[in-house]
């Protein structure tokens, strides 16, 4: 009786905490399937996945970094690094495992740059990742002066064109990025210090936390995130773009924000930014299917973003 108890109030609280959004998920799919009957078929649910797949993991390091009330914006433009990176290695005749390691590596240390910067020079982390976005972006083209560079390596290729057990790899790789970055958040030490740093950095300071060494690292792991996107984007497109990833960090934005993240930090869970990234993705292919021109889908995620930002803030003032 008493484990039934707790299973109903287990089970409430979960309902409380990701039933709005969960809904709001479940609406958007009923009308654009009125809009598009095409929208409900497996064949598009399939491809709803893979394409929300880049999304979720560059939300997964953007959820990181925005619950210690930071923002970082160059995630775009490490994507394209990852994926550009990965066809150089190639082109020097490295193969499918050191590729990996110095694309991971790549994104790693261009996260260790934008948390230095922030953390230790004390510069607004939305200045710095402005000024790094612009920066990766132009060293993205240096290797090929601006033209795309062709991924001919049929492992790296596989990962975003085969399947393993019935579903796509790439999909594969989500949820076992998903689970990492969810037990990492909710369930360790680290997670803990992330949450208490975002939400009163004073305290965390007076409990011995390293302040600075936690954004770092979150910055690293935001920066690796990315890097793991443009890996499985240049795997799909068979080549590295240097205009990949354009435009990804609102979506990422929008996803952690929809999910629950608030800006203010301290405040966030894994499970709703993944929700987040599923309703932009389903946005994206729905006005795609339906043919609006990009610009208005531009619109669209801005509007959903404030909307988003509104209600966190009208939460916070409830609270108070």
């Amino acid at each position: 009786m008493i484990q039934q108890s707790a299973s109903n109030a287990a089970f409430k609280a979960v309902l409380k905490q990701y039933g709005g959004i969960f809904l709001s998920l479940i609406v958007l799919c009923v009308i654009f399937s009125f809009m598009n009957p095409r929208f409900m078929s497996v064949a598009n649910f399939m491809n709803i996945l893979q394409q929300v797949a880049v999304i979720a993991i560059a939300a997964f390091g953007m959820t990181w970094v925005i619950l210690l009330g930071e923002i970082d914006l160059s995630i775009g433009s490490i994507i394209a690094v990852a994926g550009m990176v990965g066809a150089q290695c190639f082109a020097f005749g490295l193969g499918f495992g050191p590729t990996i390691i110095l694309t991971i590596m790549a994104g790693a240390t261009l996260g260790f740059v934008n948390g230095t910067l922030t953390a230790k020079l004390l510069l607004p982390s939305f200045i710095v990742t402005v000024a790094t976005m612009g920066i990766y972006r132009g060293l993205v083209s240096l290797p090929t002066n601006g033209a795309p560079a062709m991924i001919m390596d049929p492992t790296w290729t596989a990962i975003g064109s085969q399947s393993f057990l019935g579903l796509p790899i790439i999909i594969w790789i989500v949820v076992v990025l998903f689970l990492f970055n969810h037990i990492l958040l909710s369930k360790t030490t680290f997670g803990r210090r992330a949450y208490l740093t975002g939400g009163n950095r004073e305290a965390a300071l007076y409990s011995g936390i390293k302040v600075d060494r936690i954004k770092i690292i979150i910055f690293m792991i935001s920066g690796v995130m990315a890097a793991i996107s443009g890996v499985l984007l240049s795997s799909r497109l068979y080549s590295a773009q240097t205009n990949a990833g354009m435009s990804y960090e609102l979506d990422a934005i929008a996803a952690a924000v929809l999910g629950g993240t608030s800006l203010a930090g301290g405040v966030g869970t894994m499970v709703g930014t993944l929700i987040g990234a599923l309703i932009i993705g389903v946005m994206n292919n729905g006005m795609n299917m339906l043919s609006v021109p990009y610009f208005y889908q531009l619109i669209v995620k801005g509007l959903v973003i404030l909307i988003a930002v509104y209600l966190d803030v009208r939460s916070k003032r409830a609270k108070q």
